[in-house]
């Protein structure tokens, strides 16, 4: 789960993924447990994420090339 919002992945909801997260199997999840981040924090979250993205991104377009 993205940035352990409660969101599930991209903003689906909860229970929308494969469990592979810290609360696949853990009760804490949903029931009210929200952590707050700090600003270093959040940016270096979003900055794990941009990259994630941006590799994402590059096998997308890897992918229609070979198409």
């Amino acid at each position: 789960m993205p940035r352990f919002d409660g969101t599930g992945p991209m903003g689906r909801g909860p229970l929308t993924g494969r469990g592979m997260g810290p609360c696949g199997g853990g009760m804490r999840c949903g029931l009210g447990y929200r952590r707050t981040y700090t600003k270093a924090e959040e940016k270096e979250i979003l900055q794990e994420d941009s990259k994630a993205l941006e590799g994402e991104l590059k096998a997308i377009k890897a992918r229609l090339a070979e198409l």
